[in-house]
């Protein structure tokens, strides 16, 4: 609250850019999380809540006649266009926002002091609702091939990898350690998912420190097991999902990609998808084609196309079709990384369970994976959500696209997902909202000395509670085992119900799903009111 100098300014308008309606006059209120506006034209009361932490920048635009404009940028692409009447005011709520919407330390960030619920207990069991130890036993691990191993418990051979690993049966921690040393950042080869059908696995790790010469026994010896794993193919592809210049460039620098001659085993791919800059500065001019007030159709499709998104887009979706074709037609296991195997590597190996495993496609699946290959595998989200006043270069929307190309599967498979385009964005919102410890930090090792899982609540016990508002009405639970998307160019489209969400001069406001979803729920609601009548009747 120190950071707040001016809590309240009466007579504030909220712009919309796509309505031509006359603003009216609303109530601005600084708290220490959120900013309030009330609007209470017309008798009915308007509440617009902004969390700070969606907050990307702020605006103070050139005083007007109508007052000082204040242009507020959120992270998922909101864009809130104030104008308040004296420039003194404006003035004190930008600083206030500057402040706090960019915190210096984990325990000024809004989980630290959301307390809904005050019971330790209840806290305590939200954190257990995903076991990945029960995962693993779903996926059918522990099994002759398999095994959960703790070799890195207190986290002695890679800070960044969790305390419990899938690794092949039998492999020995002379082998682990050693191919850990050869890895970028320590991140060994390690198992994401098993197909029990076929035996066949996805494995991710980090690039090789290989340069233009080096080589590693132990490492070359963990390839080999992780290949003789998999009964059904006598080869495992290694996919590098970098573009081949970039990883040549890496490789000048001593680290790189794997030399077949010296993995005999081993069929290497290279996928092509962009680094987090490219995909940073892809998403800015993305952002343009929003804020084109009244675009000609040429200008918005040229500008779309020169953002280069949707190329992105189909590159990350290639790549887990890649995989999932691998596993499932091939027979063929397939080890992935990226440079450091958590952000296009995380991407991918999510995509390609999505499109092999129909748990996955389900609320409580959902969560499983993203826990699995996002969180606990040690995605930085505190890096690439700008959680803290970090360094912008670290920043890039790497989960975003991971939600997006999830859109575009249900877009292509209306019956094959349990949850609709709401539950996505509701995720997507709690990434940045920072109002629960899941996504606090970059590693499980992080996150236990934030004592996150002591002191914060996690959000999956939030979004299950809520799981009626996320059903897709036209769900089919078994009608399809795998998905094969099709990935043509005109299969991708531009997002409005991400990227306009909080225009409301955008149409339609309501997609057809939600209203079937309403009509379902009304439906459910009179069939009990009837039972109830029925049953009251027999007395």
């Amino acid at each position: 609250m120190e950071h707040i100098s001016t809590p309240k300014v009466e007579n504030v308008k909220l712009l919309d850019r796509y309505t031509n309606k006359r603003p009216v006059n609303g109530t601005l209120y600084l708290t220490a999380t959120h900013i309030i506006y009330v609007d209470a034209a017309g008798g009915a009361r308007r509440e617009t809540w902004i969390p700070h932490h969606h907050i990307f920048c702020v605006e103070k635009l050139p005083l007007s006649t109508n007052g000082c404009p204040l242009l507020i940028h959120c992270k998922n692409f909101r864009v809130a266009h104030f104008v308040i009447p004296r420039e003194r005011d404006c003035h004190e709520v930008y600083n206030s926002l500057l402040k706090l919407s960019q915190p210096a330390k984990y325990d000024e960030l809004y989980a630290f002091s959301y307390n809904p619920n005050p019971d330790q207990d209840e806290r305590i069991l939200g954190w257990k609702m995903i076991d990945l130890k029960t995962e693993f036993v779903r996926m059918g691990i522990p099994n002759e091939y398999w095994d959960l191993n703790d070799i890195n418990r207190e986290y002695k051979v890679c800070s960044t990898y969790p305390t419990c690993l899938v690794v092949p049966k039998g492999t020995s921690e002379a082998t682990i350690v050693g191919s850990s040393k050869f890895r970028s950042r320590g991140r060994f080869p390690v198992l994401s998912y098993y197909f029990q059908k076929n035996n066949a696995t996805i494995c991710r790790c980090s690039q090789p420190l290989s340069g233009f010469s080096a080589r590693c026994e132990e490492d070359e010896k963990m390839l080999e097991i992780i290949s003789k794993a998999n009964p059904s193919s006598p080869f495992m592809y290694v996919v590098d999902t970098r573009p081949k210049l970039n990883a040549m460039a890496n490789r000048a620098a001593g680290k790189g990609y794997e030399n077949e001659d010296n993995y005999p085993s081993i069929r290497f791919q290279f996928i092509g998808i962009e680094n987090i800059h490219v995909m940073r500065s892809s998403l800015q001019k993305l952002l343009e084609v929003c804020e084109l007030k009244s675009p000609s159709m040429s200008n918005f499709l040229t500008v779309l196309e020169n953002s280069g998104w949707l190329r992105h887009i189909k590159a990350i979706m290639d790549a887990g079709v890649f995989l999932a074709k691998a596993v499932k037609d091939e027979n063929a296991s397939v080890l992935v990384h990226c440079s450091d195997g958590w952000d296009r590597t995380a991407q991918v190996c999510s995509l390609a369970g999505i499109l092999l495993d129909p748990f996955y496609r389900t609320i409580k699946g959902l969560m499983v994976l993203i826990e699995k290959e996002w969180i606990s595998l040690g995605h930085k989200f505190s890096q690439r959500c700008g959680h803290l006043d970090v360094d912008p270069k670290e920043v890039s929307p790497v989960f975003t696209q991971f939600i997006e190309c999830l859109w575009h599967l249900m877009e292509q498979f209306p019956c094959a997902f349990e949850f609709n385009e709401k539950y996505l964005l509701e995720i997507h919102d709690h990434i940045f909202s920072c109002q629960f410890g899941n996504f606090i930090g970059n590693s499980q090792k992080e996150r236990e000395e934030l004592r996150i899982f002591e002191t914060t609540h996690s959000l999956w016990p939030f979004l299950w509670c809520r799981r009626k508002e996320f059903v897709n009405p036209l769900y089919i639970p078994k009608a399809y085992e795998t998905l094969q998307p099709n990935t043509l160019p005109f299969c991708f489209k531009f997002w409005c119900g991400m990227y306009n969400r909080f225009d409301k001069g955008m149409h339609p406001r309501q997609s057809v799903l939600d209203y079937l979803l309403e009509y379902m729920n009304r439906k459910d609601s009179l069939e009990t009111s009837k039972t109830a009548m029925e049953n009251a009747s027999d007395f």
